[in-house]
């Protein structure tokens, strides 16, 4: 009998199925089994009625009633409860796939997508939101009409906020298209701003004043942004920031270096660590050309070299609080700009001067289109095609 046991080595069946038959072979009842094993008949007959599972106890003791190993009894069990768990599979690897993809969890929790456990419905929200047709291949991010950004230098949760930042934008309405000729006069009306924390919540409207929209997402976990720029057409420039740092020198700095890009007509850029501890100046001397120019460019823009070179020779290495506030007023600016240029190059280290540093998110996103710190955006306004 052992011997034609191995038909059944690998079967998907419940062991209780092979019971049924080596008791049929053997001309026994249920409760002749269960006398000779020592086990009851309820034992016996849950077994083969596939409620139950085979125990080692349980494997050794009908091993030894039929003459075979219990390994087999085990083995046989095992095959069973793993083609069941197989059907699982297929779901999981489905689901960690998804999950690859983009930050589903932090995605639901900020209301990006809806909170479903059903996959198909998940996947649709993603192709949806990721404006594709196939979650298989790279993300092509729309930068205007005529050309699409991949963003595989992009993590997960960054692709994520790049693609939401758009949706927020495109949702945005503004008074006036872009002009190129008005860029210098835009610039010099941000420097204004830059003198008092308060006036930070002014940008949004002088900007959508001169055809640029402006919105804050807040980032998620692992989404390592300062600001990105990009188009939504060849008239209609973005700008989006995170305000990670809530620093009055790090929202200047990032909302010039993004409209140094814009100016330039750089069509997509995605900006990290551009202020902060953070921050390496060989680095910065590597980067990209126009990153470069929109780094150079955002602190020309609010303080020109010139005087911040001349103030450094007369002034450093003994950067006191009421020399740096002297400067700042006589050159119009907040001092927290000089002090993060400062900072930016090394000139003080990014623990001084900290009482100089108001925070500004608070104040910007009273008035910008903001997703994020509590803030929540109606799904019926982000209909793209609703409103463009």
């Amino acid at each position: 009998m052992a011997e034609e046991l191995t038909l059944f080595d690998i079967s998907p069946e419940h062991p209780g199925q092979i019971l049924r038959r080596m008791l049929d072979g053997k001309g026994w009842t249920q409760d002749e089994l269960a006398a000779i094993t020592g086990r009851s008949r309820q034992t016996i007959n849950e077994l083969i009625a596939g409620k139950v599972g085979v125990t080692a106890e349980m494997a050794i003791a009908l091993s030894a009633a039929f003459n075979n190993d219990a390994a087999e009894w085990m083995k046989w069990d095992s095959a069973y409860r793993l083609s069941k768990a197989g059907d699982d599979a297929g779901s999981i690897q489905r689901k960690a796939k998804l999950y690859g993809i983009a930050p589903i969890r932090d995605m639901q929790r900020r209301g990006w997508i809806q909170d479903t456990k059903n996959l198909d419905e998940l996947e649709q929200q993603l192709r949806r939101f990721f404006k594709t047709d196939s979650l298989d291949d790279p993300f092509q991010f729309p930068v205007n009409a005529q050309r699409a950004e991949t963003l595989g230098h992009l993590n997960p949760a960054e692709q994520a906020w790049v693609f939401r930042a758009r949706q927020i934008a495109a949702a945005l309405p503004i008074p006036s298209a872009f002009h190129i000729d008005h860029s210098h006069t835009a610039a010099r009306d941000l420097r204004k701003l830059a003198a008092y924390p308060q006036e930070a919540k002014r940008a949004p409207q002088l900007l959508a004043r001169f055809g640029i929209r402006l919105v804050i997402v807040e980032p998620l976990a692992t989404a390592n942004i300062d600001g990105a720029a990009f188009w939504l057409d060849d008239q209609a420039p973005v700008i989006a920031v995170t305000v990670r740092y809530d620093r009055m020198d790090s929202f200047w700095h990032t909302l010039m270096h993004e409209y140094a890009h814009i100016r330039n007509g750089h069509a997509f850029a995605v900006d990290r660590d551009l202020v902060g501890e953070q921050i390496d100046r060989t680095a910065f001397l590597l980067r990209e050309s126009q990153e470069q120019v929109a780094d150079e460019e955002a602190a020309e823009s609010l303080i020109p070299r010139s005087e911040l070179d001349s103030f450094i020779r007369r002034v450093g290495p003994l950067y006191s609080r009421i020399r740096i506030v002297q400067f700042a007023q006589r050159i119009k600016i907040h001092p927290a700009i000089v002090v993060g240029q400062l900072q930016h190059r090394k000139e003080i280290k990014f623990s001084h001067h900290h009482q100089l540093l108001p925070k500004v998110r608070a104040t910007i996103t009273e008035t910008a289109l903001t997703d994020g710190w509590g803030k929540t955006i109606s799904p019926g306004i982000l209909d793209e095609e609703a409103v463009r």
